[in-house]
């Protein structure tokens, strides 16, 4: 079995972070959600992965390489323009040939992995299979029907009226029968292929179409608030670690983690909480369920339920909170502010806040 990995498209539920940044790319308790996504494939004992990319292309190769240090071979699949799931099994079809795969968008993120599905599929070789999740806002995404014995009979894509609430979750698995789904459906209003028009056409072919309802926990990242969810989801489990300088003046409360080269003096902090490497955190409070990434200076502020990007600082300015901090950004004090502050911060932003 073989994997596709998406991981290009525009990420514009996440700009301005993602103007100069892949969406995949941005990180949750300091790791990029693409990675999570790998870590399972190799998990679930996949090796062989495509990976779609676009406009991003030389970032995400260069954080993934040659895909080793995942324990997978990565072979790069260019998409010049964001045509849709299906159009991306399209171009990838010399690379998946006639193996089974698994399709996985690299801003999803699942707890406990895919190992379980993956196994199932194995021994059972439906045509497809998908996974369904309860969301409160089936518009928002692809929508399946069941009847009442569970089978798939209809699916939808963001629909106006939807028949249930299940949505699709952003992992599939598929034999060779999906190619010629995809080549025989057109391009649906919004201009693209649709991976759920390709297993409709399946599923009105009599194909074997399966669903797997989960029950655990799964996010897809591209807004500012399901982000802060997963990075709180991840921090939960994390294990507690002091590898960096935590002086006499400064109390560490719970599940922190504070890495290799970090320093914290005369500071607070409350887990579950990571600070990054070569990160100074001094006269300060960080609070739950935030990450600060590499090379941060966090001085006389207060941080919670945040995600702060390498290489940005911030000073005097009180209270921030629910908020993500891209790159190589500055925040200092100005007037006229109130006191607590939520902010979506592009990478090379400065912000002067008055405490």
């Amino acid at each position: 079995m073989k994997a596709l990995v998406l991981s290009g498209g525009a990420g514009t539920r996440l700009r301005p972070i993602t103007h100069t940044s892949a969406k995949q790319l941005v990180p949750v308790a300091n790791k990029p959600v693409l990675f999570y996504g790998l870590e399972s494939l190799a998990a679930a004992g996949v090796t062989e992965v495509g990976m779609i990319v676009g406009d991003t292309a030389a970032e995400i190769e260069e954080a993934v390489g040659d895909g080793s240090k995942f324990g997978l071979r990565v072979t790069y699949i260019p998409q010049e323009h964001p045509l849709g799931l299906a159009h991306a099994v399209l171009i990838a079809h010399e690379f998946l040939g006639d193996d089974d795969f698994v399709m996985y968008l690299g801003d999803n993120f699942i707890v406990g992995g895919i190992s379980g599905l993956v196994d199932e599929f194995r021994e059972t070789r439906p045509d497809a299979q998908i996974l369904l999740t309860h969301v409160p806002n089936p518009r928002a995404f692809g929508v399946a029907e069941l009847d009442a014995d569970g089978q798939v009979i209809g699916l939808e894509e963001k629909p106006q009226e939807p028949k249930s609430d299940l949505a699709l979750v952003g992992v599939y698995l598929f034999t060779p029968a999906i190619h010629d789904a995809v080549r025989a459906i057109k391009p649906s209003w919004r201009g693209e292929l649709e991976i759920t028009h390709a297993i409709q056409h399946l599923i009105d072919q009599r194909a074997d179409v399966r669903s797997t309802v989960i029950k655990g926990y799964w996010k897809d990242t591209g807004n500012v608030v399901d982000m802060l969810e997963v990075n709180r989801t991840v921090l939960e489990g994390q294990e507690p670690r002091i590898d960096g300088e935590v002086d006499e003046a400064s109390q560490i409360v719970g599940r922190v983690v504070v890495e290799a080269g970090a320093r914290v003096t005369n500071s607070r902090i409350v887990g579950p909480a990571v600070i990054g490497a070569g990160t100074v955190v001094g006269d300060s409070y960080v609070g739950p369920f935030t990450s600060i990434a590499e090379n941060c200076r966090i001085t006389e502020s207060e941080l919670e339920f945040s995600i702060v990007l390498r290489d940005s600082s911030i000073d005097g300015v009180g209270r921030i909170e629910s908020s993500l901090i891209g790159r190589h950004v500055e925040v200092t004090p100005a007037t006229g502010t109130p006191s607590a502050h939520r902010l979506v911060l592009g990478d090379h932003s400065k912000v002067q806040i008055r405490s």
